[in-house]
């Protein structure tokens, strides 16, 4: 019998942002929820509820610090978080802390086999580094759960897939010399938007060369030329054979963002995510957990993330990619 795929839904993550005028602000759920209830998918799918982070699961990628520096200032509401890019809204710690516990507890289904693909649209703040915010990253989620698959479970040939416009430099730099993170980005060219990172020849450092795949795109690049690195992307996974996916799938690289410039399509991630799910079950463990991103027009929002979900639901048992044309760009 099929399991359902998960996707966590409530308000404790949608509350994460900083204010109604900000780019990342709380109707951001909201749009994606929207977008799965027209297409019909709420209905096949398990919904799990948000789940707190302790202090203890945030330092396993934060120091106590900087962790500390959070709760006070999400006290007062007052100054950034980090250069000037974060703002220290209040109550923004407890959302950021359910935002990693929801996916750490995504992360424990997954390996307890209670669902083999979830989905967090509220989750992956791929630019927090341990000592600091960074974009509109409080704390870093897919940090948090690399660390506790390898204390925790043991595994620790782990993957990490970024398609945000942004590149995941907080998860990047964090474990640039780990062999058994096998990175893989596709972002806009940091030489023309934030944060200036990911270019290609950064393959990791110390042992770990060759184990990060920065793949830079022009402004503009669309889905035809975004679908030409998936044998690419194929090859390095199914070498490397990681016994977990994380995915982070940032709206922001969907034509039409306001603070971006890339043109891909709903389609392109309907693409990349079955492809995902396949190499998953090729490798024989079926495990993905992907999370939102970035994302700052709603339609992008609901129809690139509800894409996500829809190839988790149509490739739950079989495993086999339906593909799609290529849509906007080049």
């Amino acid at each position: 019998m099929s399991i359902l795929p998960c996707v966590t839904i409530g308000d404790e993550i949608a509350r994460y942002g900083f204010g109604g005028g900000h780019p990342f602000g709380p109707h951001r759920m909201a749009a994606f929820w929207q977008e799965m209830v027209s297409q019909g998918l709420d209905s096949q799918v398990r919904q799990l509820s948000p789940v707190k982070a302790t202090q203890e699961e945030l330092e396993r990628f934060h120091t106590p610090e900087y962790i500390g520096l959070v709760r006070a200032k999400s006290k007062t509401g007052r100054g950034y978080l980090d250069g000037g890019d974060t703002p220290a809204v209040k109550g923004i710690y407890d959302s950021a802390a359910y935002v990693v516990g929801s996916t750490l507890d995504a992360t424990d289904r997954i390996m307890s086999g209670e669902c083999n693909r979830v989905f967090i649209p509220i989750a992956g703040l791929h630019h927090a580094q341990p000592e600091s915010a960074g974009g509109f990253c409080v704390f870093n989620d897919a940090g948090v759960v690399i660390h506790t698959l390898r204390e925790k479970y043991n595994i620790q040939r782990v993957a990490y897939i970024d398609i945000d416009a942004h590149h995941g430099d907080g998860v990047f730099y964090a474990f640039e010399d780990d062999p058994l993170l096998f990175f893989i980005d596709t972002h806009q060219d940091g030489r023309t938007i934030y944060p200036g990172s990911g270019h290609a020849h950064e393959t990791g450092v110390d042992g770990a060369e060759g184990t990060k795949l920065n793949l830079p795109l022009p402004p503009h690049t669309g889905d035809s030329s975004f679908i030409q690195l998936l044998p690419k992307i194929t090859d390095f996974l199914l070498t490397n054979k990681p016994d977990f996916i994380l995915m982070q799938c940032g709206a922001d690289s969907i034509a039409g963002d306001p603070i971006t410039d890339m043109r891909l399509s709903p389609a392109a991630f309907y693409t990349v995510a079955s492809r995902v799910v396949q190499i998953a079950e090729e490798l024989g463990h079926g495990r993905v957990l992907a999370t939102g991103g970035g994302g700052y027009n709603p339609n992008n929002i609901g129809t690139g993330w509800s894409s996500i979900v829809k190839a988790f639901i149509d490739n739950q048992q079989t495993g086999q990619v339906k593909s799609v044309n290529p849509g906007v760009g080049s």
